[in-house]
Parts: C-alpha cells; sequence; structure tokens
C-alpha cells in the first residue's frame, strides 16, 4: 500500500516534487473574505459575478471549503478559513443545479469522461434542473424505492457535491436506507454487517494464515471474503497463499459461498489464473480517481477493463479506496477529497456494468459480486489526524458508495502516527454502525501483525451484533451453527472463541480419524508456533464474548506503546559512524514533528545533499550501476535493533554482487526520509547516463506490527527515465517488507531483493 506522499511547492529537491504548482493563491488573497452572495446565487454565478470571469481555480476552492475539515484539504489551500466560509460555500452549492455540477468539473481527464458515460443519460436529464439543495432533501426523505431509481442519473461530482451539505446525522440517516446487495448473499442488505477476514503473515507463512481463518471462524466471523494483504508479490509467491486460502474453502465446502483473494497487484492475479486456473477466485486492485493518479498503482483505464471484461466466474473485482490517496500521490490537481473519492465509487459501477454486460454476452448471467472497501485512515495525519475527522470520512464514503450502486465496506483503521488511538477505534466504530456499511475488516486483535496498522478486530464483530442487532450472512451463518460455534438459538456455544475446536472440524472434513485429544495437542502446538512469529491469536476471550483476553489486550496495548516510541525515536548522533562507506545525507524536514506531519519534507532533498550527491555522480559513480540507500523513515528502531540494518545490508551487497550488478561500496544514509527519497537520489545520479541503474532502499516501516521492520524497495530505470520528472515512482517499484530477526530473516529478504530485481532488469 503506497499511497504516502504530499507535496510542497519548492525550487529545491526532487524536480518530481518541485515541479507542482501553487494550489489556490491566484485568485482571492487568503487575509480577505469572499464577496458575499446574493439570495439565491448559485456557485457559477457568484464566481463569475465577483471575479468578472470563469475561475477553475476559485470554484475548487468553493468546493473545498464545503467541506468539513480535514488537513488534506487544508495542504492544498482549498479548506475553508473558517465556520462562515464554510457556510457560504455550502448556501452557494445548494442552489447550484446537477446540471451546472457537471458542466463545470473540478478537472477533466479520459477517466472522468468515461465513468460518465455509464450515467442513465434519460434519468440525469429528467432531474437536471434540480439544485443541490433539492437533491439533499429527496434523498433525506423519500423511500429507498425513489432513491434508486434516481441515484442512476446522478455523476460522481454530483454525489461528491450533495454529500459536502450534509452533517454527520443526515449521512447515517441516508446509509441506514439505501443498500445494494450482493448476488444470491444477504450480504450489503438492511441489517446485515459482514467481514473481510484479514489473516496476514510477516512471512507469508500458511500457518500463520490458516490459523487466523480458523479464529474468525471461531467467532463467527467471515462471510464476504478471506483477502490476505502478500509480504512478497512474486506470482509464485502469491500463488501458494492462494492455495492455502482455497484449499481452506474446499475443506468446509465453502468455495461457493465466501471468495478468496491475495491482494497483489491485479496483472500479478491475473497470472497466477493463467498459470494456475480456478487457483483465484476475486481480483482485487487499489484504485484513484484519476489517470494521473492510477498510473501510481501501474493501472490504466484499458487495463482495467480488460481485467474486468476477462472475470467468468460468481467472484468478480474487489476495490480498495481511500480520501487522500490521490494529492499524497502528488495528483490532487487543486481538488477536494471527497471529489477524488467519488470518482473511484464511479469507476467501480462503471467496472461492474462492464463485468456485468461481459457474463450477459456470454450467457452466464448478470450477477457477479463486484464491492470496494473503503480503507480510511491508512495514510496518515496529512490526510486526517483525529477520530472525528475518521468518522467522517467513513460516514461520507458509505453514502457515496451506497449512490453509486455499490456495495461498500470499510477498513476503520488509523496509522500509528496518527492522534486516534487504540481504543478509539471502538468509539469509532459505534458512531459510524448506524449508517449500515456492509462490512468491516476482521484480524484476531486491532493490530495487524503484518502492516502495522489499527483496524477492527474480530472481538469487535461480536460487539457490533450484540449492540447493533446486525447478522451475518445466512448461509456463513448456517456454516458456524455447523462447526458448533453457535447453538440453534443464535448463542454461542461453550466452543465460541476456541480456534482448536475450529481445527478439529477442519481435520474431520479432510479425513482425518485420529483422536481429538491428539488433533487438540496438534493444535496447540501449531498455535505456538504462530505467536512465536508475533501473529496474535484470540483464544477465548474475558469476560463477555465481546471482549478480549485481559493478557492478550495488555499485550497489544503494548506493542501500541512500543509503536509510538519507533515512530518518535531518532538514529544515535553517532549512527553515521556505525558505517565505514557511509554517506550522511538530510531531507528538508526540519526535525521530527515536521517529518510526521509533514510527509513531502522528508521526501525532499537538502541543499548539501544535492551537493554531496552531484559530487558522487561526478567523482565516484564509475561503472557502478546500483547504489543502497538507507533510510530511517517511521522506524529508526528497526535498524538499531539487533543490527538488523548491518546484517540486511552486508547480505545485500553480495547478493546483488552475485545476481550480476555493480554495486557502488558506499551506502547513501539518509536522516529524517521517506521512500521517495530514494527516487529524488537517483534522478540527480543517474539522469543522463546510458544504460540502467538501481536504487535499492531499506528504510524503517510499519511501527506496530509487533516487529521492529525494515524494507527494502527496489526500483529500476534507464538513464533517460531517471531523467524525466516524476517518471521513477510507485508504479515502477517492487517491496521486499516485513524484514526483521523476528520475522522475514535479513538474509532471506537480501535473496528476495536480489532475485527480484533480476527480474526487474
Amino acid at each position: 500500500m503506497l499511497h504516502r506522499r504530499r507535496f510542497l511547492e519548492t525550487g529545491i529537491g526532487c524536480a518530481a516534487m518541485a515541479s507542482w504548482p501553487r494550489i489556490g493563491s491566484s485568485h482571492v488573497p487568503s487575509d480577505s473574505p469572499w464577496p458575499e452572495a446574493r439570495p439565491g446565487e448559485d456557485v457559477i454565478s457568484w464566481i463569475e459575478r465577483t471575479h468578472g470571469k470563469w475561475s477553475d481555480d476559485l470554484y475548487r476552492n468553493v468546493l473545498g471549503a464545503a467541506n468539513e475539515f480535514k488537513e488534506g484539504d487544508a495542504i492544498l489551500g482549498i479548506a475553508a478559513r473558517d465556520v462562515a466560509e464554510r457556510s457560504q460555500a455550502r448556501e452557494l452549492l445548494g442552489n447550484t443545479t446537477l446540471r451546472q455540477i457537471d458542466a463545470h468539473p473540478p478537472f477533466a481527464d479520459d477517466m472522468l469522461t468515461w465513468i460518465q458515460r455509464w450515467v442513465d443519460a434519460k434519468v440525469a436529464r429528467k432531474h437536471q434542473d434540480m439544485t443541490l439543495a433539492e437533491l439533499k432533501a429527496f434523498l433525506l426523505n423519500r423511500n429507498p424505492a425513489d432513491i434508486h431509481e434516481l441515484r442512476v442519473g446522478l455523476s460522481s461530482d454530483v454525489i461528491a457535491c450533495v454529500i459536502k451539505l450534509m452533517s454527520n446525522d443526515e449521512l447515517i440517516r441516508i446509509g441506514a436506507k439505501v443498500f445494494n446487495s450482493l448476488p444470491g448473499s444477504n450480504l450489503g442488505s438492511p441489517g446485515y454487517m459482514g467481514a473481510r477476514i484479514q489473516p496476514n503473515s510477516p512471512t507469508d507463512d500458511p500457518e500463520d494464515i490458516r490459523w487466523q481463518v480458523f479464529d474468525a471462524f471461531a467467532y463467527a466471523v467471515g462471510d464476504v471474503l478471506i483477502g490476505t494483504n502478500p509480504v512478497s508479490s512474486e506470482p509464485a509467491s502469491v500463488a501458494s497463499v492462494e492455495e492455502t486460502l482455497r484449499e481452506i474453502l474446499d475443506t468446509f465446502g465453502l468455495t461457493g459461498i465466501l471468495p478468496h483473494c491475495v491482494l497483489s497487484h491485479i496483472d500479478v492475479q491475473a497470472e497466477v489464473e493463467r498459470e494456475q486456473p480456478g487457483s483465484t477466485a476475486l481480483w482485487f486492485q487499489s484504485i484513484a480517481g484519476s489517470d494521473a493518479a492510477n498510473g501510481t498503482f501501474d493501472v490504466t483505464l484499458e487495463k482495467m477493463i480488460r481485467h474486468a471484461e476477462s472475470r467468468r466466474g460468481p467472484f468478480g473485482l474487489y476495490f480498495e479506496t481511500g480520501q487522500g490517496a490521490d494529492f499524497t500521490n502528488g495528483h490532487g490537481f487543486g481538488t477536494d477529497m471527497v471529489v477524488h473519492e467519488s470518482r473511484k465509487y464511479g469507476l467501480a459501477r462503471a467496472l461492474s456494468r462492464v463485468v456485468a454486460e461481459t457474463r450477459q454476452r456470454s450467457q452466464l448471467g448478470a450477477d457477479a459480486w463486484v464491492h470496494v472497501n473503503d480503507v480510511a485512515g491508512f495514510i496518515g495525519p496529512e490526510v486526517f489526524r483525529t477520530k472525528e475527522q475518521l468518522v467522517r470520512c467513513c460516514l461520507e464514503d458509505i453514502v457515496m458508495g451506497k449512490l453509486h450502486g455499490l456495495m461498500i465496506g470499510l477498513d476503520v483503521c488509523t496509522t500509528l502516527h496518527m492522534d486516534v488511538s487504540l481504543d478509539d477505534l471502538g468509539w469509532c466504530i459505534d458512531q459510524i454502525m448506524p449508517a449500515n456499511p456492509g462490512y468491516l475488516m476482521a484480524l484476531p486483535t486491532r493490530i495487524d501483525p503484518m502492516l502495522g496498522y489499527l483496524t477492527t478486530g474480530y472481538q469487535d464483530h461480536v460487539h457490533i451484533r450484540k449492540k447493533f442487532g446486525y447478522k451475518v450472512d445466512d448461509r456463513m451463518w448456517s456454516f458456524f451453527q455447523s462447526l458448533g460455534i453457535i447453538d440453534e438459538d443464535g448463542q454461542p456455544t461453550d466452543r465460541f472463541g476456541d480456534p482448536s475446536w475450529v481445527y478439529v472440524q477442519y481435520c474431520r472434513r479432510k479425513g482425518d480419524n485420529r483422536s481429538r485429544d491428539a488433533i487438540l495437542a496438534e493444535a496447540q502446538e501449531q498455535m505456538e508456533r504462530v505467536r512465536e512469529r508475533g501473529v496474535f491469536l484470540a483464544t477465548h476471550y474475558g469476560a463477555e464474548p465481546e471482549q478480549l483476553d485481559t493478557q492478550l489486550d495488555q499485550q497489544i496495548h503494548g506493542i501500541y506503546r512500543d509503536a509510538k516510541e519507533c515512530i518518535w525515536a531518532e538514529w544515535p548522533n553517532d549512527f553515521e559512524k556505525q558505517w565505514p562507506n557511509g554517506i550522511p545525507l538530510q531531507t528538508r524536514s526540519n526535525h521530527r514533528e515536521d517529518y510526521i506531519l509533514h510527509p513531502a519534507s522528508g521526501e525532499l532533498l537538502s541543499v548539501d545533499a544535492i551537493e554531496r550527491i552531484k559530487q558522487l555522480q561526478q567523482d565516484e559513480l564509475g561503472e557502478c550501476d546500483t547504489v543502497i540507500v538507507l533510510s530511517d523513515g517511521l522506524n529508526a528502531l528497526a535498524h538499531t535493533t539487533q543490527s538488523q540494518s548491518q546484517r540486511l545490508v552486508d547480505r545485500l551487497r553480495s547478493e546483488l554482487k552475485r545476481a550480476g550488478f555493480q554495486v557502488h561500496p558506499k551506502t547513501l544514509i539518509v536522516r529524517s526520509s521517506r521512500v521517495r527519497a530514494g527516487y529524488c537520489i537517483g534522478e540527480h545520479l543517474f539522469q543522463s547516463r546510458e544504460g540502467r541503474f538501481q536504487i535499492v532502499h531499506v528504510i524503517g516501516e510499519r511501527p506496530g506490527s509487533g516487529h521492529r521492520t525494515l524494507s527494502i524497495y527496489l526500483t529500476s530505470a534507464d538513464g533517460v527515465k531517471w531523467s524525466i520528472p516524476s517518471a521513477v515512482d510507485h508504479n515502477i517499484t517492487k517491496v521486499v517488507s516485513g524484514i526483521a530477526v523476528t520475522a522475514l530473516l535479513p538474509e532471506v529478504a537480501a535473496e528476495t531483493a536480489a532475485r527480484l530485481l533480476r527480474a526487474m532488469t
């Protein structure tokens, strides 16, 4: 999940970031109030009257000012300066017609043109003179059937704009009456709230993955998807995880009820399916709100249409989105995050139609699962910082997704450097649930052992079922009853919360006739190995089924405290001296708080750093084609814990040389650095040189996983591409993550990295 970027206007540092213009400064002076609006005046007329002509910048400012405050909009310079400005922006928007909104897109590209084709033109024409205020009243006061009849004619920009006019309570009212269920299931229906099991492993270990699924079933959790985020994106590794998930479902007879998915790039999933037909089920891809931002994910409109046309089975496509991914990747276009997010749902809606039409042409029927998971809060404090903003974001996205006709779930989550605590998540969940999203994530605890972020645990689902009365999909509920986890009255049995009992049922269904005691003893041995690898298992519970076991709860809070320490820790003053061939460099971050709250400062190199790199290019690069960069990242302690980075870099050098790379003998050591600082280094080092060149970037990451982990970002491009601003980015980079002496061993990671880099060149 490479969604972390924010840009600043600057003339120093990486050309890819220096090229961005100032946003929101060419119209009304920042210290001047907006001119007053006339009664009933719409935003289009107001701009033309007060500005003397049309202004895209001012229009984008009004759209942004109408939003509830979020740091991301403030960074773009389009957040309201005060309550009065926000109120005026909403009044102007409320008086604007749907026709006017569609005639004035804040930015346009091929994606917008294409997703507009899937809006019902007849319905749109019928309601084009409705104002946004009238649309809001319609959505609040009319019945679901009327809303569904109208929503097919609503564009993504119109949906984004009407959302801005609503309070949280109004968003909840709409979310609670608009539903789009998945074919053949109760998922996405009123009163149902499902779960995607997320059995992530720091090493893609099948045992870790399998036991987290057993643990979920023990709490009667998991009816939407079993979806694993892989450590390795190599097709062979992805195929192995796919097989682990598929085998569990086959054993329990669930393959037609509950799909599985490995959340690698969609191209990799397609390759795995070509090589092993039938091994995949639902296909995943992160999507963005513009052509340019999708390019960061190595996704094009044509590619996604082609993949959608290839989906023939009952399980189609699974998308992940999230406010802020666009501007943090440098593609905000001065437009607020809500508009970008809504266009992502427009893309998902359009691709779902492609899937349906393809199946109809193949006489397979139109029904196939396509749904969206809104990963709200994963990026960091540059998007929003508080629990209240997290709730607002989730409510906005639920309603936008539902008005696009989608079954939408949530990852109510937070990174460890946001001002949202482990305990705050429970409050957030209770505020959001009345809007009845389609599903939530589900892990043994609120901490993901691989990604190192906070999300929803199994016990949260038990709590939600008890407090809000939400139900699990009927077919899966019957399965949980067949396991003996739930009784005929829907109450937990004495086997509830016991994954070893689920393992007994698993073994029996595989034809294992050993005694129950022998199987249970084996279960305890396997669970102990899983825990030793730092993967949590919520075996049994506290005073009530919805409460985490006391000892495990204390462990999780301890990891949370350690994560906070890792985030704010800095390298010791003599760290660079421990590297005899090290070249110390510094980014534009002034201090740790600046680095945490303003990520772009860690992506831009200082003047002194640029001079040192240019000197290296002129005097020392020679025949070398590969340079190792070492950065503190969000987890400086990952480098100093048990000399992990020294072990990793030493082995990397030998493995890279063995793979045929000419590795420079010096290591570039960068303080207050983020991933894109490595791209900036590559631009200055390799521009205009003939041949292919590599940056191997070792960085501390993912505090909160229970491990102090490093990642290796592998980037390879020719000298021409390194010379083009913004050409080298995440879309051509591969990652090896979860590296620690307690997770993926540095030596193994080095071998994997060298193998991946060789394949990239």
